[in-house]
């Protein structure tokens, strides 16, 4: 092939559709829409390796457990291990009362013979007959004209409802598909669905399934909610027909297509948890669940061990959710820059003060712990990363809430630690790190509590008696004060020489109960004007705010 200067004069434009008086774009999400999953169908046929009866029905059960009251399970005439596997759901008994099972089958008779074969004995069922209705498929791939299209669609119809009727003790029913129907003309695929409505013959207590598929992605996906709108517009007997969707993601805009056209008329969503399917996938139901989820819908999906749903979808498509998939990725609750933690923080700080049930958050459209996730990981750290990110990882991990002033100056640490290892900080790496910068238990220090009482001297001043062990070598100690920080200070200055004066302390409990421990800060000046912090963790609040003039003396 020769390349062309400008590639793109290849390609035309999307006709737009006639539709000047388009309700859809005024309208909102309110209700939920029927749902299909179309992962053991669609989802399995894209993967490299076709998903075995095991695996089969560990995701039909975990889309039961989801939810899911209508789930497509196969092609039964693709092959044996199709076929036998919806015999055996059909057998064993295993489908819930609520849930109703769909097959899919071209238009031909053997094809749909072998589908109705395979649900034989099912309390209910759906069976699926698709072909294909645009131009480039009548003139390319079948070279029919639009009335030998037609025929095909009415000759399958007979035929659903002729092996429907052979097989009375079954509640059936039926969905066509206008395969191709984003890149076909509207007036004939009303044409066609309308001459298998005119075999089908259904009624408002029994809908005829229209499933309109964006089978390929040709236009923004206003266009595509226009051409549902018109559809909805123009069908007749619309109470007779429910109108489903089952759009791709060429564009990447599958469930954008899926919302607006839910918006214009349609009653029902096919999709694959995580969007996957054919070439760049399908509609993503997690997506556009937790999308209505929210805006205050129910979607009537249950995901709120999201975790779990990836686990089984990865195993049994092998085939990983990304990092960065909306509700459901690794990383899509987590803030790295500093700005976006400043923001998170203080909004967590907020939720916690208001109390309420509405969730305002920045940064989180919505709560992680609605699907499962922990707060921990919200926030990481990293070279990127401000004062907000290792406080929050100090406080979800330690119970540790610093004052603004010590992460000023436990920043410095954090951000020369962080460009030494040119990676993410975990929780542990920020913990060593601040254990070292303020002399928290480790072998580096000179001064270290052993032992300490305190009394009252008769003109009301504090007596501090203790033992601290000074370079290695334990060394008794006294000094006199208005409180016992004042002691401490004093000790220091006279038996050490060290000249510190307390600017600021703080304290709080770190948890709550008999275990509870006390976390005390205070901030010191030396007699040049600098400054010094101090943190000391114990048991007791008493021994926490003397580790924490000792730790300030450590690092003066």
């Amino acid at each position: 092939m020769t390349m062309l200067k400008d590639p793109s004069r290849k390609y035309r434009p999307f006709p737009q559709v006639p539709l000047q008086d388009r309700q859809w774009p005024t309208r909102t999400i309110d209700a939920t829409p029927r749902w299909l999953s179309t992962d053991l169908r669609d989802g399995n046929q894209s993967i490299i390796d076709p998903m075995d009866a095991v695996k089969k029905n560990r995701f039909f059960d975990m889309l039961v457990e989801v939810g899911l009251k209508e789930i497509e399970v196969g092609f039964p005439a693709a092959g044996a291990t199709e076929f036998d596997f919806i015999r055996s759901l059909v057998q064993s008994g295993r489908i819930p009362d609520d849930v109703t099972v769909q097959v899919l089958t071209q238009s031909r008779e053997d094809l749909i013979r072998k589908s109705f074969e395979s649900l034989e004995g099912a309390r209910s069922a759906i069976v699926h007959l698709y072909n294909a209705v645009s131009p480039a498929w009548r003139d390319i791939v079948f070279r029919m004209s639009r009335e030998e299209v037609k025929q095909v669609a009415i000759e399958g119809a007979k035929m659903l409802r002729d092996e429907a009727a052979k097989r009375p003790d079954t509640d059936w029913y039926f969905q066509y598909s206008p395969e191709t129907f984003s890149t076909a003309e509207l007036d004939f695929s009303l044409e066609v669905c309308e001459a298998v409505m005119d075999v089908l013959q259904p009624t408002a207590d029994h809908k005829l399934i229209l499933n309109l598929p964006a089978t390929v992605e040709a236009a923004t996906p206003n266009v595509y909610a226009d051409q549902i709108e018109y559809f909805h517009r123009n069908i007749p007997r619309r109470d007779t027909v429910a109108i489903s969707l089952h759009t791709h993601n060429d564009r990447g805009t599958g469930v954008a297509a899926a919302e607006l056209g839910i918006m214009a008329g349609a009653d029902r969503v096919e999709g694959c948890l995580f969007g996957n399917g054919e070439r760049t996938g399908n509609c993503c139901l997690v997506t556009m669940g937790l999308n209505m989820y929210t805006q205050g819908v129910d979607p009537k999906l249950d995901f709120s061990d999201i975790d779990e749903i990836i686990e089984t979808v990865e195993y049994c498509n092998q085939i990983p959710v990304h990092q960065r998939h909306p509700y459901g990725g690794d990383l899509v609750f987590t803030a790295f820059s500093g700005s976006h933690q400043d923001a998170i923080k203080k909004g967590f700080e907020a939720q916690q003060t208001r109390n309420d049930e509405l969730w305002r958050v920045p940064y989180l459209p919505i709560d992680p712990a609605d699907l499962g996730r922990s707060y921990e990981a919200v926030i990481r750290v990293n070279s990127q990363s401000g004062k907000g990110g290792f406080a929050w990882v100090l406080e979800q991990r330690q119970g540790l809430k610093l004052p603004k002033k010590l992460q000023a100056d436990f920043s410095r640490h954090v951000q020369r630690l962080a460009d030494e290892k040119s990676r993410e900080l975990n929780a542990d790496d920020i913990w060593q790190t601040f254990r070292e910068a303020y002399f928290i238990k480790v072998d580096k220090r000179r001064y270290r509590l052993i032992d300490f009482e305190e009394s009252r001297a008769q003109d009301g001043t504090r007596l501090f008696a203790g033992t601290i062990e000074v370079d290695g070598q334990e060394q008794s100690v006294s000094g006199r004060g208005k409180g016992l920080i004042s002691s401490v200070l004093a000790t220091l200055k006279d038996t050490f020489g060290l000249e510190l004066e307390v600017l600021d302390y703080s304290e709080h409990a770190m948890g709550a109960g008999t275990d509870a421990k006390a976390a005390a800060y205070v901030e010191c000046a030396r007699p040049d004007g600098t400054t010094v912090w101090g943190v000391g963790i114990d048991e007791d609040v008493a021994s926490a705010s003397v580790r924490a003039i000792l730790s300030a003396a450590n690092g003066a």
